[in-house]
């Protein structure tokens, strides 16, 4: 890339873009592990629908209730700091789960998992802010996004696999191996940009001329700083909206291979297989809506906050097509329809996780972002539960599904009414 500011640009840059999305991939896979082994934890453990949906919980409890403080430690004490120690502890937790005996092992072992994921996406955010100009932010942040839904595409037949062989301690030991390495990686090669031995003056002055989110900590406190957002209409329209995302994602993620065993009556080989389709078309539309096209059309100089909130409202409405699947008990059907809607939300998604760097006042990127993700993340708490205890009432997923697109309507009505531009807020006056 050739630029006014005096040569190609080297691309260092898009090196960290792409650490911080394996880092997300193995996230994920942590994440799926126990869904994909589901079937065997019910079957050795003699666990009901109600009692799979609290497992499925319970790393969202932690995780969700954390991702606030999280915000503030990360913009107190920074992506580098917290990113290793986050990367080593959910290394040991995928480990632990492997070793658990039983209902109330695996829980716990999965709670302790929520708390070493929790500055995943928050951090990845606010390095990406740090790391890429705004005409890049929209690639940049499908890079870590879509991973988290590529990991269903390669993880579940990987887990399922292990699973079916080796049994379902092997699914959770693969990923505690990946986690581990991934630790390694990070230590090893990110620093933020103005301390990295490896980012050249050229490419350095190229972020910062094209609106890379300023390093440092917000001057105004942290508590005087999460008091000020929660005040903020722009806020609440992201929270509410990420959240009715949130809903349908955590559903998917978690109860995809079992509706398919239960209500399509497959294998867990065969429910990995076509499982994995509707996330492939996610991973696509992430990358080629959420990312490429945005950036494409912000860089020819069209209306920032237009392309961003038509993207991100389209991409909800798409979402609606779960409600096809309410109607159908053809598996192909279904999952086209399953398919339509995680694609559509995944176009969204990029652009969610964009905002906290574009709106946030100075300082405070991690902080929006902890409180986007926590309403987010009490939707993997909500959704499995929910959807866990209706299938149990009805013995169908008809009623689970109409209920998540009855909460993508209320998200939508968020984005539109309450986010109004994308622009950052004003920074808050310091006492």
């Amino acid at each position: 890339m050739n630029t006014g500011l005096g040569g190609r640009i080297p691309r260092l840059r898009w090196g960290i873009g792409a650490l911080l999305g394996v880092g997300v991939l193995i996230n994920y896979l942590d994440r799926i592990s126990v869904s994909v082994a589901a079937p065997q934890l019910q079957s050795t453990f003699h666990l009901s629908n109600g009692q799979l949906g609290l497992l499925f919980s319970a790393f969202f409890w932690t995780y969700a209730l954390l991702q606030i403080p999280i915000g503030m430690i990360l913009d107190k004490l920074g992506v580098t700091r917290i990113g290793r120690w986050g990367a080593l502890l959910w290394a040991l937790a995928s480990g632990i789960t492997a070793l658990a005996g039983g209902f109330g092992g695996i829980f716990a072992a999965r709670a302790l998992l929520g708390v070493a994921e929790a500055p995943g996406f928050p951090a990845s955010s606010k390095a990406t802010g740090y790391w890429f100009p705004r005409q890049e932010r929209a690639m940049a942040t499908a890079l870590f996004d879509a991973a988290a839904k590529f990991s269903s595409v390669i993880g579940v037949p990987l887990v399922a696999f292990a699973v079916v062989t080796f049994g379902w301690r092997w699914g959770f030991g693969i990923t505690a191996g990946l986690s581990l390495a991934y630790f390694i990686a990070f230590c090893l090669f990110y620093r933020d940009p103005s301390v990295h031995p490896r980012l050249s003056k050229i490419e350095y002055d190229y972020i910062k001329a094209g609106g890379a989110t300023p390093e440092g900590a917000s001057q105004a406190g942290s508590m005087n700083t999460l008091g000020y957002l929660l005040k903020n209409r722009k806020i609440w329209g992201l929270t509410i909206g990420f959240a009715a995302y949130g809903y349908s994602f955590y559903l998917f993620l978690t109860w995809l291979p079992g509706y398919l065993v239960q209500s399509m009556h497959m294998s867990i080989l065969k429910s990995a297989g076509f499982a994995a389709i509707p996330w492939a078309c996610a991973t696509a539309a992430d990358l080629l809506v959420g990312g490429w096209l945005i950036d494409f059309l912000l860089k020819r100089g069209l209306d920032e906050t237009k392309v961003r909130k038509s993207v991100l409202v389209t991409g909800m409405l798409f979402g609606l097509a779960v409600f096809g699947a309410v109607y159908t008990n053809d598996p192909y059907w279904a999952i086209g329809w399953i398919s339509l809607a995680l694609a559509g939300l995944a176009s969204a998604a990029p652009v969610g996780w964009s905002l906290p760097s574009l709106i946030a006042p100075t300082g405070a990127t991690g902080t929006v972002g902890g409180i986007m993700n926590f309403a987010n993340n009490m939707m993997g708490v909500a959704a499995p539960i929910i959807t866990g205890y209706i299938v149990g009432a009805t013995q169908s997923f008809t009623a689970a599904f109409a209920v998540a697109g009855v909460v993508l309507l209320l998200g939508i009505f968020a984005f539109v009414v309450l986010l109004g531009r994308i622009e950052p807020i004003p920074d808050p006056r310091r006492d």
